[in-house]
């Protein structure tokens, strides 16, 4: 039997981040989590480091929904998203994808969204 527990938060909306503009992403995400949707083609068999934008497909099909929740710099300089998937912790880096920032690869600044409280 389920029972009922008391709500801990509410939202009453959702804002958009203006297409494609990836500034505008990293401002959200230094905020709060941002769903983001992204060509997941090609990253079935991710296995870690920062995937580029020649990975992807062009222009992208946004097919799949993951979670942007932060982002930053590899040792090589390359600037990254960092992506939270929903495929487990075998997937990529513990569940993570690192994905080249700056060039909405993947389309990841295309359609992204966050709750508003």
């Amino acid at each position: 039997m389920c029972q009922s527990v008391q709500p801990v938060a509410a939202i009453s909306g959702y804002q958009d981040v203006p297409s494609g503009d990836e500034a505008a992403l990293a401002a959200a995400v230094a905020n709060q989590p941002v769903s983001v949707a992204i060509d997941a083609h090609n990253f079935q068999l991710y296995g870690g480091g920062v995937m580029t934008a020649a990975s992807c497909s062009t222009p992208p099909n946004l097919n799949h929904a993951v979670t942007a929740v932060g982002y930053g710099t590899a040792e090589d300089g390359t600037p990254y998203w960092l992506l939270k998937n929903q495929w487990g912790q075998n997937w990529g880096e513990g569940g993570y994808l690192r994905l080249e920032r700056g060039a909405n690869a993947c389309g990841v600044a295309q359609q992204a969204s966050y709750p508003v409280a």
